[in-house]
């Protein structure tokens, strides 16, 4: 039996499975395992919360957009990498498959050592420049050095879901998830609650769990029971190159979510303190839950479309997008009905009994940001389908209006004329504009295709 047909079964369901079938059996466990994988974000806020406090809720939100630009170099490999082994694979070139994988993984690792480097010995000189003092500096800075000692073996963790769920291997890469996720909430609990650890314990906590998923993630890889492989090879410049450019819409997007945080935070310190800071570190707990289901969704779909689109399966790749889009809207929607009618009991579960003015200004900032949601989800589902149809620069544009511009051209309008108010109501308004950039862009491209409009 040759290769060819060795690996055919692993990869003929994004061929032949009846679409809802096929998007249940992906979506679902990615949906979940992202959801999952958000818990361990919210357990740090919990336990920071409610046994160290506010000071340290703020560092921890204030040092996170530093930990996101360093792995955004390494998502960028690992999705423009994803996009690359998938059309291959829709197009039966899996050797070619095998290199970009094998390659790619060896390039995350070499990242994740720079970056490690950078962020131990540069971690104070970074807080300074973003405007942070005092014991929230020094509580932010013993934070990020415990993911700068452990990035060579965390960064590769986000590339190998992506690896293992073109193999097909959906439901093991949920369990890895889930696994990882409630290994870090234990040891939040046993760190912080029991032992009475600093703040750094959250982040070691962390980290823990996230270099247990990285080696149970590769385990297969390396025992060579899947169809990807490591093989010696090397990628062509021109493979590279396209996964650089491929993976640039996920890589800007990343720095300027963080550059945003950064601008988001320095507003805020200067309107209302590191109350303020804090109040909105417990609302973007919130939304990270979301947003990581968001993304589940449309991650666990993008070797389904990028294989069609390889495959020249239009039609079928459109009637996995169109799945992709009504699911995406249904989460946001009940996301909104829970954040109207319970906002302030998810507020409580990140803050001390007797902190009231942390705990109304919380809840006002949820009141207000959750409108966000009735339109985020468009964008967000576009981003994702250009990238896995190798439209990298509309991707881009995309991703920078959602993440970057639209939210700092409303934030100037907004905060100039309503205050604070104006920071909590930024999000919802640059939805409304990346909704209307997504979906001319998507008409277009329906277009050109020659599928539909």
């Amino acid at each position: 039996m040759n290769k060819e047909t060795e690996m055919e079964p692993k990869n003929i369901m994004f061929e032949t499975m009846p679409v809802n079938r096929l998007f249940f059996k992906c979506a679902v466990p990615n949906m979940i395992s992202m959801a999952v994988i958000s818990l361990y974000t919210i357990a740090d806020g919990i336990f920071v919360g409610h046994f160290i406090g506010a000071e340290a809720l703020a560092a921890v939100n204030i040092v996170m957009p530093v930990i996101m630009i360093s792995f955004a170099l390494s998502d960028m490999i690992a999705i423009g990498s994803s996009v690359q082994i998938a059309i291959r694979l829709g197009k039966k070139k899996e050797k070619e498959a095998c290199v970009i994988f094998s390659v790619c993984t060896a390039l995350i690792v070499m990242i994740a050592c720079v970056m490690g480097l950078a962020g131990f010995f540069g971690a104070g000189g970074i807080l300074a420049l973003m405007g942070a003092d005092g014991e929230v500096t020094s509580l932010a800075e013993e934070y990020i050095r415990v993911y700068a000692v452990f990035a060579p073996l965390i960064m590769v963790y986000f590339a190998v879901d992506n690896y293992l769920r073109i193999c097909g291997c959906v439901r093991y890469s949920m369990a890895i998830n889930v696994s990882t996720a409630l290994l870090n909430i234990v040891l939040d609990f046993v760190f912080i609650g029991v032992l009475g650890w600093g703040v750094w314990s959250a982040a070691f906590a962390t980290c823990i769990g996230l270099t247990a998923g990285t080696v149970m993630g590769y385990a297969p890889f390396i025992r060579k029971k899947l169809p990807l492989r490591f093989t010696r090879g090397r990628a062509g410049r021109g493979a590279l190159l396209n996964i650089v450019y491929n993976g640039s819409s996920e890589f800007f997007s990343n720095i300027a979510g963080s550059v945003l945080m950064i601008i988001f935070n320095s507003v805020l310190l200067r309107l209302s303190g590191s109350l303020a800071v804090a109040a909105f570190s417990v609302v973007m707990y919130i939304d990270s839950v979301v947003i990581s289901a968001l993304y589940g969704i449309t991650d666990s779909m993008q070797p389904a479309i990028s294989y069609c689109y390889g495959a020249g399966l239009k039609h079928r790749m459109m009637a996995v997008e169109k799945r992709v889009l009504a699911a995406c809207a249904v989460i946001c929607l009940l996301t909104f009905i829970v954040m109207r009618t319970g906002g302030e009991y998810l507020m409580s579960l990140f803050i001390k009994e007797d902190d009231d003015m942390l705990l109304a200004m919380s809840t006002r900032a949820m009141e207000l940001f959750s409108f966000t949601y009735f339109i985020c989800w468009i964008g967000q589902s576009m981003s994702e389908f250009f990238t896995a149809v190798n439209r990298p620069g509309i991707s881009l544009t995309i991703s920078m209006g959602r993440s970057l511009f639209y939210p700092s051209l409303m934030m100037f309008i907004l905060v100039s004329h309503m205050g604070l108010d104006g920071v909590w109501l930024t999000s919802p308004f640059a939805g409304i504009l990346t909704a209307v950039t997504a979906t001319c862009f998507f008409i277009r491209f329906l277009r050109r295709e020659y599928l539909y409009l």
